[in-house]
């Protein structure tokens, strides 16, 4: 049901952007891999890997000067995450049904896998400089974004623990805010179209994980994105 509200709510953004009559307003579209991973504020719960994830969605600009411009979109984040090692034992994934036979008082030095899909609203500021031929060089500072959770899949990686995808929705936050940055090049393709190509960061601020009684640390997910794109 929620990926049917939220590709509908795709369409209606879309929709909405294209009955738009403005010069000023420019459309795109993103593929852009991600790398991320998660860290916490307690020193005994760390990272332990990165995930490759994508991004996929709808861009819109909306230029107030000829170089500077509100920006904002829909799209989906795909397996964000990472995995964090628990360098102490205690009771984690309490809230979901864990397969059979998997004690939920982990042991020393146990991996836990987080795999997240993400509905993001980003909006934030662009700059861009002149044209220097085909090219120009653009900056998003800052860039905000409001991630609604939609998936969460886990894993235990741990030797003679069952490996399988766990589904750890209520162990994970519903809404993720997040802050970020990026900059990179447009090369224009024809007078209305322009390939995009940059590095965005993004990390996410709130608490991903929710915690049990005996567990009060903070996670958060970090990402670095290679931006693909292309501006009508």
């Amino acid at each position: 049901m929620k990926k049917i509200v939220a590709i509908t709510s795709f369409c209606f953004f879309f929709g909405a952007l294209l009955n738009a009559q403005s010069s000023d307003l420019r459309l795109g579209f993103q593929v852009s891999p991600s790398f991320s991973f998660m860290a916490t504020d307690d020193n005994q719960i760390n990272s332990n890997g990165t995930n490759l994830g994508l991004k996929l969605g709808m861009i819109a600009e909306m230029y107030f000067q000829e170089n500077y411009a509100f920006f904002t979109g829909l799209g989906f984040a795909f397996n964000s995450g990472g995995t964090l090692r628990h360098e102490q034992g205690g009771q984690i994934w309490t809230r979901s049904e864990l397969p059979q036979g998997v004690n939920p008082t982990f042991f020393t030095g146990v991996d836990l896998k987080y795999n997240i899909q993400y509905v993001e609203i980003p909006f934030g500021l662009k700059f861009r400089t002149n044209s220097f031929g085909y090219l120009r060089y653009w900056a998003e500072i800052p860039v905000l974004t409001l991630g609604f959770r939609s998936q969460a899949r886990g894993a235990i990686m741990q030797p003679g623990t069952n490996k399988d995808k766990i589904i750890i929705k209520k162990e994970v936050g519903a809404l993720a805010l997040s802050w970020g940055l990026g900059g990179g090049v447009e090369y224009e393709l024809s007078p209305n179209a322009s390939l995009v190509g940059g590095i965005n960061y993004q990390r996410i601020f709130t608490d991903v994980t929710r915690d049990v009684s005996d567990d009060d640390s903070k996670g958060y997910t970090s990402h670095i994105i290679l931006r693909i794109g292309v501006m009508f």
